[in-house]
């Protein structure tokens, strides 16, 4: 079809199209412009300091829990940074949890099991229905008010102990270490190769792979390998009363571990609801099927049900864990030192809100929207591809 030429008349449709549109934008960029001038003109004459020039002054504030090395010498850039991380673990945590609670209690709410449906279903509905901020007091002050002193902490498993000064628990120490994690890192991407030569075999000749057990394999060798060729450098340290609390090992403070328990226990019942919603969006007929293969209900789930699900739930599931990560922002409330709360003791210091504003929400954007990009990605590989 031959395109039509342009008359720059107001007659073609097009010409007003782009009138309209750039009247739009000239009256956007005015209200922009408004607001920044009129921002920037209330500043000056109250003189109010701008600008992110106050990122390399020293601090001046401790932080209860940290990453990484962190000092009261360090500037506001390095605070900033350990309460980015500090929002990271958190959100990392909290969605690799949410996602297995969640997915087994969903699988649960579907059961034939009258005790573990019927569970499943109040799990749901008292989490979802009471507010995260909450969740959160509830556990905070069950961990910090109900727990014993650290003399009379609680070992449910040996080399781990539960106080009112949080949870430790054993660490691995030593030189090889880092080769531990490069053999761990190894094992991921053989296991990547594997998978994605495993689908092309079964595609091609219709022969299955025993794919979890290679890679179970290679989770376990592996990283064994990389400890005995560095020297066997690797101790576990537990950890030890010293005084009035414990030395060594790795500690979740009951902030932390209160904000990660509230967090995934809320955000679980969603995640559920997803993983409910997406396994019965599934025919009736590719269960029938699993079982005219012979295969088991747990088989026919696994193998043919909730790869189509996954399909359906990915979107949902990208909304949730952009949410879970918004929400860990409600760590201020119960003290532990996130992005906001780190970058609300910097506002206080230096006065400077908007800049302070502007960096909690380039924070949260940025976490977000790798998020999305992540999950758009695996939303791309899960997809149908026609023929």
């Amino acid at each position: 079809m031959q395109k039509r030429k342009i008359s720059f008349s107001w007659n073609d449709e097009r010409v007003r199209s782009w009138i309209y549109q750039a009247i739009i934008l000239a009256i956007v960029v005015w209200v922009v412009w408004y607001l920044v001038s009129n921002t920037m003109d209330n500043l000056s004459s109250r003189n109010i300091q701008t600008g992110f020039a106050f990122l390399h002054k020293e601090a001046g504030f401790a932080i209860g829990e940290s990453l990484i090395d962190y000092q009261l010498t360090d500037t506001y850039a390095r605070a900033i940074k350990v309460g980015l991380l500090n929002t990271l673990l958190v959100s990392f945590i909290g969605i690799i949890l949410s996602t297995l609670l969640g997915t087994l209690i969903g699988i649960g709410r579907l059961s034939s099991n009258w005790l573990v449906n019927r569970l499943a279903s109040i799990y749901v509905e008292l989490m979802r229905n009471i507010p995260l901020m909450i969740h959160l007091f509830f556990w905070y002050a069950l961990l910090t008010e109900n727990l014993p002193a650290p003399r009379q902490a609680l070992s449910p498993i040996d080399g781990i102990f539960l106080s009112n000064r949080g949870i430790k628990i054993p660490v691995l120490e030593g030189a090889s270490l880092l080769w531990l994690f490069v053999g761990l890192l190894i094992a991921i991407l053989l296991t990547y190769v594997i998978t994605v030569a495993a689908k092309q075999k079964q595609r091609k000749t219709g022969q299955t792979t025993p794919v979890f057990w290679i890679s179970l394999g290679l989770f376990i060798v592996l990283p064994m390998m990389g400890v005995l060729l560095s020297g066997g450098q690797l101790e576990l340290i537990k950890p030890a009363l010293k005084g009035f609390n414990f030395v060594n090992g790795w500690s979740f403070s009951p902030e932390l571990a209160a904000l990660i328990i509230g967090l995934v226990l809320y955000t679980a019942a969603f995640v559920a609801e997803i993983v409910r919603s997406g396994i019965q969006s599934v025919g009736k007929g590719q269960w029938e099927a699993g079982e005219s293969l012979g295969l088991s209900r747990l088989k026919t789930l696994r193998l043919i049900v909730m790869p189509q699900a996954i399909r359906v739930m990915i979107p949902a599931l990208s909304n949730t864990f952009m949410n879970l990560t918004k929400n860990s922002s409600l760590a201020v409330a119960i003290g532990y030192p996130d992005i906001v709360s780190i970058v609300n003791t910097m506002l206080s210091q230096t006065g400077q809100a908007i800049e302070a504003v502007m960096i909690i929400m380039l924070a949260y954007f940025t976490i977000s929207v790798s998020i999305a990009i992540l999950m758009a990605w695996y939303n791309k590989r899960m997809a149908l591809v026609e023929r």
